[in-house]
């Protein structure tokens, strides 16, 4: 795997270990408030679901990780969660909101297509 292609799975890790932070421990702090445009009732209604979900990016991050530990054995792992996280984000895009499109699939998608040609 190239060092740019790396790069990338490293900026969908880092991106999935924020919305852990944001949805586990955030999601009713002002910050979390405004950056998923809700209000406090909402979030408190919402909370334990919020913080399920970013366990569940924490798992992605991890797998990434993992497969980066394992070197050229590992490029399978990383495929498989980059193509989780892809699939993830064209459905919250489809379901939730169009940005996720952007935020969570696109980068995914890039680092895909960076292992594929590096």
């Amino acid at each position: 795997m190239s060092l740019i292609a790396q790069a990338a799975v490293i900026a969908v890790i880092l991106l999935h270990l924020t919305f852990l932070l944001l949805e586990m421990f955030f999601w009713d702090k002002p910050i979390g408030l405004k950056i998923f445009n809700q209000s406090r009732e909402q979030a408190s209604r919402t909370k334990t679901l919020a913080a399920n979900q970013g366990l569940y990016n924490g798992f992605l991050a991890a797998g990434l990780i993992w497969g980066l530990m394992r070197g050229s054995h590992g490029i399978e792992s990383v495929l498989f969660f980059l193509a989780c996280i892809l699939v993830a984000g064209v459905f919250g895009a489809i379901t939730v909101k169009r940005s996720i499109l952007y935020i969570q699939a696109l980068p995914a998608a890039i680092a895909i297509l960076l292992i594929h040609f590096s």
